[in-house]
């Protein structure tokens, strides 16, 4: 009876100790299994982030005509950008080095899509404002009328209403005009803000210089070409309907002596800043004085030439372009 019972004993301890080996080998074989998987799951993983960074870095090549130019932070005194695409509103340079550094006061770079600015908070006006204009621009949208303050502005900046120039003597003029933006209330409306306004004499915003804008866009642009524009002004005291004054607005807004525009004009077509390096270029300046008394209703008596207008201002125009060509262009007088 004990030998039947001992037997019995070996006999269950040998079954034990044979399946506790054979589920050893089955652990063991499924993690030698379980490895390359692990292996080929990280390989694919980072041929798939290798391959998605790649996808994310390739240059698009549909944004060569994008016209935001500069970053929005405004507390980097150190964002220079060169800019070179087509339409860019800076391609001929930045004429100024104004930056979007709320430490510049007096030279801060804006961008507003649809124009660039060098704006003044000391004077309340723009320094200059520089866009590209081509017949895209040009459609039905009716004048918005919409003054206002620009509130994208800094907190520290002065910021004018749009009712701020009201029984001062001057209109709010333009530098990137209304009819420029007409082809959709966006462009249009943009165009209101007070960032782009300056104090001139009304004979001269509503003779002179509607006379030019309305050369730009009819002679100039409808007929098949494309235009750099550059308009600012500079000095201190103007004439408006009710006298000359220095500033408006209790002092916060300075009226310029002068008022200036360069137009540069190439065939409608692509790789603007190459073609801008050739002979087919046209060049119109003009620099008028912001005088309701003595301002001439015909813009072609202030015809100038872009080194005229850097001498009186200090700015470096044309700045993107080679050296030759700058010379070149900048001794240009276009007279039509």
């Amino acid at each position: 009876m004990k030998e039947k019972k001992l037997i019995s004993l070996v006999v269950t301890a040998a079954l034990v100790i044979f399946i506790t080996c054979v589920r050893l080998r089955e652990t063991s074989a499924n993690k030698t299994t379980d490895k390359p998987k692990k292996t080929n799951t990280e390989k694919t993983s980072h041929n798939t982030t290798t391959k998605s960074s790649r996808n994310t870095t390739k240059p698009s090549q549909g944004t060569t005509a994008s016209r935001t130019i500069v970053p929005s932070s405004s507390d980097n005194c150190d964002t220079r950008v060169k800019n070179t695409s087509d339409n860019n509103h800076l391609l001929l340079g930045n004429p100024s080095d104004a930056q979007p550094c709320m430490a510049l006061i007096s030279n801060y770079l804006i961008d507003r899509s649809y124009y660039v600015a060098s704006y003044n908070s000391q004077r309340g006006i723009p320094n200059w404002v520089s866009w590209h204009l081509d017949a895209n621009d040009l459609g039905k949208t009716n004048r918005t009328d919409n003054f206002r303050a620009d509130t994208e502005l800094p907190n520290n900046f002065y910021q004018v209403e749009g009712t701020d120039y009201v029984n001062s003597g001057f209109d709010r003029g333009h530098n990137c005009p209304s009819g420029d933006r007409s082809n959709n209330t966006s462009a249009n409306e943009s165009t209101f803000l007070m960032s782009n306004m300056i104090p001139q004499a009304p004979r001269n915003n509503k003779r002179a210089w509607a006379g030019f804008e309305e050369y730009t866009r009819n002679t100039l642009v409808r007929p098949g070409n494309e235009c750099y524009i550059i308009m600012g002004s500079y000095g201190i005291g103007g004439t408006g309907s009710k006298g000359k004054v220095k500033t408006i607005d209790q002092g916060k807004v300075t009226v310029p002596a002068r008022i200036w525009k360069v137009v540069v004009v190439i065939p409608a077509g692509d790789n603007d800043l190459e073609r801008l390096s050739s002979s087919d270029v046209t060049v119109v300046a003009i620099d008028t004085p912001n005088n309701n008394k003595t301002v001439d209703n015909s813009w072609r008596k202030y015809i100038t030439s872009v080194r005229a207008i850097e001498d009186s201002t200090g700015y470096h125009l044309l700045s993107n372009l080679p050296k030759k060509v700058q010379l070149a262009l900048k001794s240009k007088v276009y007279v039509p």
